[in-house]
């Protein structure tokens, strides 16, 4: 694989912002590991292997990997209604709503971040401060009063507050708090010591802070006040390129789940767009008839992630940024990069 013109595209000063961030890519071994920019630009702390970055929804995945080992326990089923397992109050929210509708987007729950409606995140803080939100249930009355967006099971709708539901449900299963569940049975067992769920107002080391740059004025600012206080099922956990690493390795070897179950996760269970698919917590890009690639990302103000593993090469490949830039650019050149291996 042939990368040394990653180098020449990352380094492209006509980019506004120009890229911060971290990116490895990988096969067994490192085959390109490289960081650009400022993980804290007031004091001048430049962006290191062990830079810690936001997530956004890229750690769905965390969560479907979460469902999937308490159904391989017996605990639940995807078949599954949420009347029979979490109790909410369902005024609106339709009780027949099973847990895989809730993993694949097709539950018709309106989203309480409806990508449709709104295009700026931060507008949900100003009716609803952010340093309220620190917990799943914290987020029930943003979306559970809403009328259905369709009959559960029609169609597939991209849905943070599914996927909140689905938090409270491994709550409820477990006697555990999501963030405590995850982090025993996902982060601890792939060796990911370098990842959490960290408060906002109470960043440990090694963090990037999260920029929102304004060209108009020549400033930026912080996403300190942009985001939730904490993260949740659906969002905003802290991770390094080489813990992504380590996730991915450990759920392909079968690590964190049994194989058929693994293989339940990847599966193409609803179509989004030709040729894109999603499966349990996770983006699946199909060619000719055949999966190119298995990928998660996200992007919340001064967040952005784009995670991949290649199906016929095995080739992993992780960029994480803290600049509101488009890193799908920089991931279709890898992705041409590792088309030329295949």
């Amino acid at each position: 694989m042939d990368v040394n013109n990653l180098q020449k595209v990352f380094n492209d000063k006509e980019e506004t912002p120009a890229f911060a961030g971290a990116v490895l890519i990988s096969k067994t071994k490192t085959l390109y590991e490289q960081q650009y920019g400022l993980a804290n630009r007031s004091e001048e702390i430049p962006i290191t292997p062990h830079t810690r970055f936001g997530m956004a929804s890229g750690c769905k995945i965390f969560t479907a990997v979460a469902i999937c080992q308490l159904v391989e326990q017996g605990l639940v089923e995807f078949s599954t209604k949420i009347k029979d397992c979490l109790p909410i109050s369902y005024q609106y929210i339709d009780p027949d709503i099973t847990v895989s509708q809730l993993l694949t987007h097709s539950s018709g729950v309106p989203d309480y971040f409806d990508e449709e409606i709104m295009d700026d995140y931060e507008e949900l803080w100003r009716d609803k401060p952010m340093y309220s939100m620190n917990h799943p249930k914290d987020f029930l009355p943003m979306f559970q009063n809403q009328q259905m967006k369709f009959k559960s099971g029609k169609q597939f709708s991209y849905s943070n507050s599914g996927y909140i539901l689905l938090g409270l449900l491994i709550e409820e299963l477990t006697g555990m708090t999501f963030v405590d569940y995850i982090e025993k049975n996902i982060f601890e067992r792939c060796n990911m010591k370098q990842s959490g769920y960290f408060r906002m107002d109470m960043l440990p080391k090694n963090v990037a802070i999260g920029y929102i740059d304004d060209d108009h004025l020549s400033s930026w600012r912080t996403n300190v006040y942009s985001l939730p206080l904490k993260g949740g099922p659906d969002g905003g956990a802290y991770t390094t390129t080489h813990d992504l690493d380590l996730f991915w390795g450990s759920l392909l070897n079968n690590q964190l789940l049994s194989k058929s179950y693994t293989d339940l996760l990847l599966t193409p269970h609803i179509e989004v767009d030709e040729g894109l698919y999603y499966g349990y917590g996770v983006w699946i890009s199909m060619h000719n008839d055949e999966v190119f690639k298995y990928f998660i990302f996200g992007y919340d103000p001064g967040v952005r992630l784009s995670s991949s593993v290649y199906a016929k090469s095995h080739i992993h490949s992780h960029i994480l940024s803290n600049v509101n830039i488009n890193v799908n650019m920089y991931a279709r050149e890898i992705d041409k990069l590792v088309k030329t291996t295949i």
